[in-house]
């Protein structure tokens, strides 16, 4: 098979971690995950988001650059979970949007974004994985994180609206959208091979690609 980068993109809770691990030990590739407990700005972010949105977005936006600079250029196929371009079009238009990023910071973060963005090789294929508000508060609560608590349901249905704008323009590379409401590939392995096989499909140059309602 090619050699192939993938995107995994979705809103918080949506299970990208998850089908990230899985995809990759099923396929052999490579996989890349969210820069977490290095990061230097999470914590003052949480503390103070007006003061430090724009050095966390900064932060992230150097670190996926590399990422998927030096993904794109190994020799083997490669997954990654979150998407560089999720950034710009969903966080931090949701930072501005709610009064956490400024007016300055957000149009110079913008034009850092475009400058990054545009430079980068594009992707084999964009894995949007979908799934309700109710589904995704129910996995948010499960899980249990500290730093989601205060994560609700209104800011949920605000980045999914973000979502939808950015990939009804989204045009990089194809796009498969996961219903994950549906498909627990964590609990049913055969649900993941689902999954395996509309990515081939994708990847061969299959326009239409289409889940089964009964999974």
């Amino acid at each position: 098979m090619a050699k192939h980068l993938l995107l995994v993109a979705g809103n918080i809770g949506v299970g990208k971690t998850s089908l990230t691990e899985r995809l990759a030990t099923r396929l052999g590739w490579q996989a890349a995950y969210e820069s977490v407990a290095d990061n230097p700005y999470l914590a003052d972010f949480y503390q103070d988001m007006r003061a430090w949105s724009f050095h966390l977005q900064v932060f992230f936006l150097g670190h996926r650059a590399i990422q998927h600079q030096a993904l794109a250029a190994a020799p083997t196929s490669a997954i990654i979970d979150r998407s560089i371009y999720e950034d710009g079009y969903v966080f931090a238009r949701a930072l501005y949007h709610l009064g956490n990023m400024t007016e300055r910071d957000y149009h110079a973060y913008r034009r850092l974004f475009d400058l990054v963005v545009n430079s980068l090789p594009a992707p084999a294929l964009l894995l949007y994985l979908q799934a309700s508000v109710p589904t995704l508060m129910d996995r948010i609560r499960n899980r249990a994180r500290d730093i989601e608590v205060g994560i609700t349901a209104d800011y949920l249905e605000l980045l999914d609206s973000f979502y939808a704008d950015w990939l009804a323009d989204f045009d990089l590379c194809p796009v498969l959208t996961i219903p994950a409401d549906r498909l627990d590939f964590v609990q049913h392995r055969h649900h993941l091979e689902i999954i395996v096989e509309r990515i081939e499909d994708k990847l061969a140059g299959k326009e239409i690609v289409v889940f089964p309602m009964n999974c």
